[in-house]
């Protein structure tokens, strides 16, 4: 960490008043530095990640961070408040502010940066350093590590005295860090707690084996931070070796699977789903959020030991388990488990339309709509000639567009049996295309090569067989019956259907298409990036995934954009003309909503939803069933699957499409000021506590 902060970086009165203020205060010293190249540009990437979650800690700790195109290199900076500042963490406001900024793709370098920070951060000692240095330098120093702390000086006896250890607390530094690739290191030590009961017997020689895995959703702060708390507890526990998997970012190291296999309990510390999950099967598991492993390690090692006491132990993996199987939570119903593949298989699909989509716009904006006649650039193609370059991106795009089907199908058929849905779902879209049965041939081919797959791994064989299944008999039974029901039984069905629909959404006009913008629009509207806003999204694609997409397909598109980009838009706009309605952090979350909102990212309504739902999703669906119904009225349409006002140039009427968006946002606008100026109690009513006036930890409800 030694070039990644200097003096320069260090802001020991740091008089921001607002999280959205500190992270100016010490991204101007990053760009003074020349770490960052656009200050406005890097702190809209760090709104952003705020927007996804507190950054807030437990103990007066904010680590506001994220990836940004704006860095130059890996860089922290480190500002501490007087008065503290509100980043989210449960307990109040933060005075020890670290930004942490790193190139976009940058994943190892960031990783290193914020789990080497975590750690520090879990020592009590550390803080108290931190929070008493006089000196830009001297901070500096400690947080490279190139000055020791009490803790650090002291670390010989704790670990070869158990007395010593008699008052260690659960922010004790571990003798040995999980690199951010997931290598976990064991948090065993001597310590004079007193054993609880254990499996192995109460007094037992051999300690308790605990293995956990920790993650959170950007794989970053809280994975690393949950993993030294529990390594900490561990230590302290005196007779417990616990060994931790961390699963960031950038990947993760499995456990050795003899480790795994010794282990006496398990303990998922985690708010993503916890990757090959049926390695840790049939032992006592406590599964709990990420910040309930920050927070209250010690708890959670003793509930596992009375689970290991009691005898309590998960279900063993089932043989046909599958991926969206195994990262789905506990009793979820198959209709869940069928969005969840059906939305795999769109979320492959989307960049090949995106690509393809405006590859070939822009070969019809520079060639002109006969372009599609050109002859092929293998035959054809001069380096002078604009038409040939026009030709050349056309005919790219349309390569493009002919994976559409199969991959969707593909990754379908995958979410459902791994693998082995691989080979028939791409047959089975491939033939979908060829029978010109489209998007539903590519749903349903995806659906039925997966269920073949699953079915055939049921039958029992003989141990000599199973070398071959994977590689030769899975995708040659699965492909033959997947090619005899797409070609002989339900394809032609099929593509009669997706003939129907093709002809319905050609023949829109009038009312209906006005009608069919406005649904479109309240559910895109509806949950702000959610299962209904990608129904939405689906539908709009699908009409668009062909090479040459009918003018009400492109319609469609167009309304689906444009009501997404609703949502941020008009809490940006509400942020602006009435600023009182809304606390600081709101205000600052508005100035990151009006860049999200244009880049056509629903999620940047999500902090304003979240806090006052019942005012801003209704204001939010009205605002976006304006912009669909006049997005159709107005014929406006779109080839591209996403870009928001970045892909104007490729919008049908733009400056009409561009007004349908305006009003739907003064519209959310004007709704959410109304709502909100009719509550009693307004913004800032309530005085921010000062850093003191802690309250009692609490577990957060997400991390």
């Amino acid at each position: 960490m030694s070039e990644m902060i200097t003096a320069d970086l260090v802001d020991l009165d740091l008089s921001a008043d607002t999280k959205e203020a500190a992270a100016r205060a010490l991204a101007e010293r990053m760009v003074a530095k020349g770490r960052v190249t656009d200050l406005d540009g890097f702190l809209a990437d760090v709104a952003a990640r705020e927007a996804q979650m507190p950054t807030g800690l437990d103990g007066g700790i904010g680590i506001p961070h994220c990836r940004s195109a704006h860095v130059t290199e890996p860089t922290l900076a480190f500002g501490r408040s007087v008065a503290g500042i509100d980043f989210g963490a449960p307990d109040g406001p933060a005075d020890l502010i670290f930004l942490i900024a790193a190139p976009a793709g940058a994943d190892d370098a960031h990783l290193t940066i914020l789990s080497s920070l975590a750690r520090q951060l879990m020592d009590a000692e550390f803080t108290t350093a931190l929070r008493a240095v006089d000196e830009a330098e001297g901070a500096a120093a400690l947080i490279r590590g190139d000055a020791p702390t009490p803790s650090t000086s002291s670390s010989a006896s704790t670990s070869s005295s158990a007395s010593t250890s008699s008052s260690a607390s659960t922010e004790e530094p571990a003798d040995s860090a999980a690199a951010p690739d997931g290598t976990a290191s064991s948090g065993a030590a001597a310590g004079s707690t007193p054993a609880a009961p254990t499996a192995t017997g109460e007094g037992s020689a051999r300690p308790f084996r605990i293995v956990a895995v920790t993650s959170c959703p950007t794989g970053i702060a809280h994975t690393y931070m949950a993993a030294e708390s529990l390594e900490n507890a561990g230590r302290d526990a005196g007779d417990v070796e616990l060994v931790v998997e961390t699963q960031g970012s950038a990947g993760f190291t499995r456990l050795d699977p003899e480790v795994i296999a010794a282990a006496d309990g398990v303990i998922f510390a985690h708010d993503v789903s916890v990757r090959e999950k049926e390695r840790f099967a049939g032992k006592p598991t406590v599964d709990v959020g990420v910040k309930a492993g920050i927070n209250r390690p010690a708890e959670l090692i003793a509930e596992v030991r009375e689970k290991a006491a009691r005898g309590e132990v998960t279900a063993a993996a089932r043989p046909g388990s599958t991926p969206v199987e195994r990262g789905g939570e506990s009793g979820e119903g198959y209709g869940t488990k069928l969005r969840k593949w059906l939305m795999s298989g769109v979320s492959y699909m989307v960049p090949f339309v995106a690509a393809g989509g405006l590859l070939i716009a822009l070969g019809f904006a520079l060639g002109g709509y006969d372009i599609n006649e050109a002859k092929p650039v293998t035959e054809h193609f001069v380096w002078t000639q604009l038409d040939s370059w026009a030709a050349l991106l056309h005919q790219t795009g349309g390569v493009a567009f002919n994976f559409l089907i199969p991959v969707l199908a593909g990754y379908i058929a995958y979410g459902m049996a791994d693998r082995p849905g691989l080979v028939p779902g791409f047959v089975g879209g491939m033939i979908s295309s060829n029978i010109a049965a489209g998007f539903l041939g590519g749903l349903v081919a995806g659906l039925l090569a997966g269920a073949v797959v699953l079915a055939i791994q049921r039958v029992r064989i003989p141990p000599v067989m199973r070398g071959i299944m994977p590689v030769v008999v899975i995708p040659l039974i699965s492909s033959m019956v997947v090619g005899f029901l797409m070609f002989v039984v339900i394809g032609k069905p099929i593509a009669e259907a997706q003939k129907a629909m093709t002809d319905w959404l050609s023949g829109l006009s009038g009312t209906n298409a006005v009608l069919l913008g406005v649904l479109l629009g309240l559910m895109m509207c509806f949950d702000l990036g959610g299962p209904v806003n990608k129904v939405a999204y689906a539908f709009g694609t699908a009409g668009i995934a062909v090479q040459d997409p009918s003018d009400s397909a492109m319609m469609v598109m167009a309304a689906v954009m444009a009501a997404g980009m609703v949502p941020p838009l008009g809490m940006a706009l509400a942020t602006t003309v009435r600023k009182k309605l809304f606390t600081p952090t709101e205000r600052e979350n508005g100035k990151a909503a009006w860049v999200l909102g244009a880049s056509f990212i629903s999620e940047g309504a999500i902090p304003f939803g979240a806090a006052d739902p019942l005012r801003v999703i209704p204001a939010s669906m009205v605002g976006g069933a304006v912009t669909g119904a006049l997005t159709m009225a107005f014929g406006s349409t779109l080839r591209a699957p996403h870009g928001g006002v970045w892909v104007t140039f490729l919008i049908g009427s733009p400056f009409l499409y561009l007004l349908a968006i305006a009003a739907g946002t003064a519209v959310t606008a004007g709704l959410v000021i109304i709502l909100k100026g009719m509550r009693k109690d307004q913004p800032g009513t309530t005085a921010t506590p000062a850093p003191a006036a802690r309250t009692e930890t609490k577990e957060p409800v997400a991390a």
